[in-house]
């Protein structure tokens, strides 16, 4: 099988972490970049919690911060999941890492304008840096092979009652990307809650008995007292994870085409992902939407890629 090109495009958090492990280790992924937008916590804190995994697991794969503000709305940042630094829970060595100089959108740009239209785009944040590519180089926008994102919901939000939080922290970068003809994978709240990771999915990663192993178990214990805080989940779900997942093994996952928008009106709505899952509108979908994942196939697919550490 031929690998994947992949620029993975995130905000470090938790599960953008553990979306970093799996997209560096597994064999059917061509990491050719990390590109980092502001979201659960601010551009620098991001930048710098990418940075740490990076160097902790030796992940080679240069990383290029992108836009610090969302298009249009003011900044929000999900502090009371990810803590202050956005990545609260591990303990990291003495940074070395240094980011590149080169803007992670104009690094998108450049990477899709060479390639021949086999790149996949994975955002795993909010979808700034991609709106932001795509209005600066529209011929970028054919060259991109398929855009597989977390965020959205066909149903509640978590962070209004409407609205998921990637997609709230900017709504109109999430309607430029939707409308944009781009084939989409939706990894929506739907999918990614049935990811709950438990006590004995932790005690099994760090049973593994290395610093994947380790950082998994730091990360997702965090995860366990806030996301129980938050929301009532018995335990943090690895939302972002699930992009790496599809991309690795598609049959553990299930989707339905929908019609998608994304509701940019400033009412109880804004942030909407507003999905036409009975096809009422009788309109093209333009979206992949997640709806079931194989939950032991896919913590078994976590294991085999913090094994190669």
């Amino acid at each position: 099988m031929t690998a994947r090109k992949i620029i993975l495009d995130c905000d470090p958090g938790h599960d953008d972490a553990i979306a970093m492990l799996m997209a560096n280790a597994h064999p059917n992924i061509d990491l050719l970049g990390i590109t980092i937008v502001a979201g659960n916590q601010t551009l620098a804190k991001t930048t710098t919690n990418a940075l740490n995994v990076a160097q902790l697991l030796d992940i080679n794969t240069k990383i290029y911060p992108g836009m610090p503000q969302p298009l249009v709305r003011e900044q929000v940042v999900a502090g009371n999941v990810h803590g202050k630094t956005g990545l609260d829970g591990p303990t990291f060595p003495a940074l070395h890492r240094t980011a590149e100089k080169k803007n992670g959108v104009q690094f998108i740009i450049d990477t899709l304008m060479a390639s021949d239209g086999d790149v996949t785009l994975v955002p795993t944040g909010p979808l700034t840096n991609i709106a932001t590519a795509m209005r600066t180089e529209p011929l970028i926008i054919p060259k991109i092979q398929e855009i597989v994102l977390m965020g959205g919901a066909y149903g509640t939000g978590n962070f209004t009652p409407s609205a998921e939080f990637n997609i709230f922290a900017d709504p109109e970068a999430a309607h430029v990307v939707f409308k944009s003809g781009v084939p989409i994978v939706m990894m929506g709240l739907d999918l990614t809650n049935q990811t709950i990771c438990t006590p004995d999915i932790i005690e099994r990663m760090e049973a593994i008995g290395n610093k994947a192993g380790k950082l998994f178990g730091d990360l997702m214990r965090f995860t366990l007292k806030t996301q129980f805080e938050e929301f009532g989940l018995k335990a943090g779900p690895i939302h972002d994870a699930t992009t790496i997942g599809y991309l690795i093994d598609p049959s553990l996952f299930e989707t339905q085409d929908m019609f998608v928008e994304v509701d940019i009106n400033r009412g109880p709505c804004y942030g909407r992902t507003v999905c036409d899952e009975n096809s009422v509108l009788k309109q093209q979908p333009n979206a992949k939407v997640g709806k079931g994942i194989n939950h032991d196939g896919f913590f078994d697919l976590v294991a085999d890629c913090i094994k190669t550490y």
